[in-house]
C-alpha cells in the first residue's frame, strides 16, 4: 500500500476519488473535473488523463468494467475504483493533510478531506496548525535577527510575504476548526444533490 500511495500524483488521487462517486470513462472525468473547476488544482489534458488512468490500472487501483460506443463517437472504456484504489486515496489524504512543505498536494488533500471521518480530519488539521505555528516562529526569529543585523528591508520582502501568508492561513485554519466542531457543519457522504446530478449529466454528454 505504501508504494501505491507514494506513486500517486494529485491528478491520480482526484481520478480515484471521482470513481468512488461512480464508474466513468476518462472523457467524463475530464469534463466533470472542469465543470467543478478542479482544473484550478491540477493540470488536466487528454494526454495526462489517459496516462494517469493507464498508470492507475497497471497499479491495480482502478479496473476496466466495460466499453461502449454511442453513435459516431469512438469507443469509451469505463473504469471503476478498486478496494486498493479507495484505500490509497484515504491514505494519501491522511499523509498530505498535515504536511506544510507540499502546498499543491495540500490543496488536493483538502479538496478530498471529506473521504476521511470528521474527527480524524480535525486531528490532522490540528497537527498542521502546530507545524505552521512552528514555521511561523522560526521565520519570525530569522526575520528579527536579520533586522537586528541591519539587513535592508528590500532583501526581506519574500520573508515578509511568507509571514503574512502564514498568519492568514493560521487564521483561516482556526476558523475552519471551529466550523468543523459544530454539528450543523455537514460532513461525509449524503444523498446526491440536484446540482451534483446535473453536473454528472452534463459531463456525460
Amino acid at each position: 500500500m505504501k508504494d501505491a500511495v507514494d506513486r500517486l500524483t494529485p491528478l491520480g488521487v482526484m481520478v480515484l476519488a471521482l470513481l468512488a462517486e461512480g464508474d466513468m470513462h476518462p472523457y467524463e472525468m475530464i469534463r466533470l473535473l472542469r465543470i467543478r473547476r478542479d482544473d484550478r488544482l491540477v493540470a488536466i489534458t487528454n494526454g495526462t488523463m489517459y496516462h494517469t488512468v493507464g498508470r492507475l490500472e497497471r497499479a491495480g487501483l482502478l479496473a476496466e468494467v466495460g466499453v461502449d460506443r454511442a453513435g459516431n463517437r469512438p469507443e469509451r472504456t469505463t473504469y471503476t475504483v478498486t478496494d486498493a484504489g479507495a484505500a490509497a486515496v484515504t491514505e494519501w489524504v491522511r499523509r498530505e493533510l498535515p504536511r506544510v512543505d507540499r502546498p499543491s498536494e495540500f490543496r488536493v488533500a483538502l479538496a478530498e478531506a471529506h473521504n476521511l471521518g470528521r474527527d480524524e480530519v480535525v486531528d490532522l488539521l490540528r497537527a498542521r496548525r502546530e507545524a505552521l505555528t512552528a514555521a511561523q516562529a522560526a521565520l519570525t526569529d530569522g526575520h528579527d535577527l536579520a533586522c537586528a543585523k541591519g539587513v535592508p528591508a528590500q532583501y526581506l520582502l519574500e520573508v515578509d510575504r511568507d509571514l503574512t501568508l502564514l498568519s492568514a492561513e493560521l487564521a483561516w485554519l482556526d476558523e475552519l476548526l471551529t466550523r468543523l466542531a459544530h454539528p450543523d457543519f455537514l460532513w461525509g457522504a449524503g444523498e446526491p444533490s440536484e446540482r451534483y446530478l446535473a453536473q454528472r449529466k452534463a459531463a456525460r454528454l
